[in-house]
């Protein structure tokens, strides 16, 4: 883990800290009140620090996530506690909330999350909303796949997706190739 700062993001402090997992560096970023507005792969960021140190309560929130996504990629644990704070559209939340209700270890396609969102035929705009999704592996966006069982565009890119889903035994690991025998 890397130091963390703080930034302003629509009128409030943002504090920002780099968390290394298996899957590559994540940055998350909480508010003043300690909640999770953003986890994003590196090089992905949408919340640039500035120098400082972040507040008590952000400090704590920092931690909490990193705890918790130090659990996960161990095995060890299956759902985040910690309180969230997405910033989107209500639609984007609405979708973002069905995330959330997408079991460890289970897989939806587009077109059920938008039957779930209370509109079959909003699969392009449920796609959108998946992809805006700010708040990566802790917002299960990566459960979300095609309607045929192929893996999808994920925006840490499908390498991490199939990680993801094969950590929570979603998948099957892909076998290694066999080695051309001579």
């Amino acid at each position: 883990m890397r130091s963390a700062a703080t930034s302003k993001r629509d009128g409030g402090a943002i504090a920002v800290e780099s968390i290394d997992t298996p899957i590559g560096e994540l940055t998350a970023a909480v508010d003043e009140r300690g909640r999770l507005v953003s986890l994003s792969f590196s090089g992905r960021g949408r919340v640039v620090a500035s120098a400082g140190e972040p507040d008590s309560k952000a400090r704590a929130g920092l931690d909490r996530v990193a705890a918790q996504l130090r659990e996960y990629f161990a095995g060890k644990r299956r759902k985040f506690t910690f309180p969230l704070a997405p910033r989107g559209t209500e639609f984007q939340q609405r979708v973002w909330d069905e995330l959330l209700r997408i079991p460890y270890g289970a897989t939806v396609s587009y077109g059920e999350l938008a039957a779930r969102c209370g509109n079959p035929a909003a699969q392009r705009a449920v796609a959108r909303a998946n992809a805006t999704n700010p708040i990566a592996v802790v917002v299960p966006c990566h459960r979300v796949i095609g309607a045929d069982g192929t893996l999808t565009g994920y925006g840490g890119g499908l390498d991490k997706k199939r990680q993801l889903l094969e950590l929570e035994g979603a998948l099957l690991p892909m076998p290694l190739p066999f080695a051309s025998r001579q």
